[in-house]
């Protein structure tokens, strides 16, 4: 996409307004909203914003900041559109005054990874998410309140899936902005849902995931309903998860995670890969699993992983294989949830697996059993260890981490770990109801 053809797009289509978008350090989609007639002013990257007023970013001395639009993330935006004319969006990576990127944005420091694993000899990351939420009742005041939309579970159908005209107009949604959409389904919980969607390249299938969590609460809120992706609402059903699916492709396109001549047919890369991300697990699980709230999900009876291991099939397992035919092969990453940012999730897993291709540490036996059905001795034996068990144990595993330090940059690196430090002194003072109940 060009400035010009995107211009005649924009008259074409009577686009009258465009939002600016960007992501916090913490996942949130931030907005500057213009006139279509300040495009060219926004091409030149001539927009600028108050960086000290978004979290994670800059101190009040260091505000003037500069959107630089990424063209080809251009959409038309029909659920805000109206009789006035269009709205649209496009997706945004900071820069400075001086003109150089900033290294707090985490879509460009997503980017700056990446032109690493090119270094290697490889040549794209390609990922494939999938992110699972609840769909909740409001109350009088359009408050979201502990009701589900419904009571079905696992591919259940109408009657029993009450979500499911919910479910099919957010994929229409969907697919009128350009996604493909595999398959959508009920989901274990009571309204519970999960809507797959073609897998892209490392970038825009963050991009890609950041629209998505945007469409779905804006469709529900049509049907009256809050959707969340909170990791765990109820301690007695199954949590939200984002299973992050990652091949690596050489310049042509090819699958370097499989090899018909090596065992079980996953290449000495794919091995390497998974090496890493297993070595690295508890360090970068306080980016893939970034709240208080992500330890509850990551908990025994719960096909949720808290166990660092590997296997073809087990669903128990951090990483999985599925099945595969040669060109599809990827490394499920089972941990994840979608409170991650997802820009600085693959960024970690990334660096991880690439410290894993240029060490080639030992990768543990796969594992065929229920992990979790196994004794800590038994675990003991087969090398298995756990993830942390709350976010102050995973930010003191990513404090210690010298590989995530380099892949985060020393900006990313040190205003998320203080962030997540206060966020876990403020829960860790809260009185609790259960302790009320129990020892009042």
């Amino acid at each position: 996409m060009d400035k010009e053809k995107l211009k005649k797009i924009i008259n074409e289509k009577d686009v009258r307004y465009v939002k600016l978008q960007f992501t916090d350090l913490f996942g949130t989609i931030k907005s500057v909203e213009i006139p279509a007639s300040q495009l060219d002013k926004a091409f030149d990257g001539k927009i600028m914003f108050d960086g000290s007023s978004v979290q994670g970013f800059v101190r009040v001395k260091e505000t003037d900041m500069y959107l630089q639009p990424d063209l080809d993330s251009f959409l038309i935006l029909p659920l805000e559109s109206n009789g006035y004319g269009n709205v649209a969006r496009i997706i945004c990576d900071v820069h400075l005054t001086d003109g150089s990127m900033f290294s707090g944005d985490p879509r460009v420091n997503l980017k700056k990874v990446l032109a690493e694993a090119r270094k290697l000899g490889l040549f794209d990351l390609k990922i494939g998410l999938e992110p699972e939420f609840y769909l909740l009742k409001e109350n009088e005041e359009g408050e979201p309140i502990l009701k589900f939309s419904d009571q079905g579970s696992y591919f259940d159908m109408a009657p029993l899936d009450r979500s499911e005209s919910c479910r099919h107009d957010i994929v229409l949604e969907l697919e009128k902005l350009g996604f493909e959409v595999e398959a959508s389904h009920h989901e274990v919980g009571p309204g519970q849902n999960e809507i797959n969607f073609l897998f892209s390249s490392a970038v825009k299938a963050c991009d890609n995931v950041q629209t998505f969590k945007y469409i779905v609460k804006q469709v529900a809120r049509k049907h009256k309903l809050h959707a969340t992706f909170m990791p765990k609402i109820l301690e007695t059903i199954p949590g939200n998860g984002m299973h992050v699916n990652c091949s690596l492709t050489d310049f042509n396109g090819n699958n370097l995670f499989y090899d018909s001549n090596n065992n079980k047919n996953l290449s000495n890369l794919c091995l390497s890969w998974m090496s890493g991300i297993l070595k690295h697990a508890r360090a970068i699980s306080a980016l893939t699993n970034p709240i208080v709230n992500s330890y509850k999900r990551l908990i025994s009876g719960y096909e949720a992983p808290n166990y660092i291991c590997w296997s073809e099939a087990n669903r128990s397992a951090m990483i999985r294989i599925p099945a595969f035919t040669s060109s599809e092969i990827r490394t499920e990453i089972r941990n994840v949830d979608c409170a991650a940012n997802p820009y600085l999730a693959i960024t970690a897993i990334l660096a991880a697996g690439l410290d894993g291709i240029r060490n080639n540490y030992e990768l543990l036996e796969p594992i065929y059993d229920n992990i979790q059905k196994l004794s800590m001795d038994e675990r003991n034996k087969k090398g298995i260890i756990s993830l942390p068990e709350n976010l102050k144990d995973a930010i003191d595993e990513l404090k210690q981490s010298k590989i995530m330090k380099e892949a985060l940059g020393e900006h990313i690196f040190e205003k998320y770990i203080y962030a997540k430090e206060l966020e876990w002194e403020e829960y860790r003072k809260l009185i609790h109801n259960w302790e009320l109940e129990r020892y009042l």
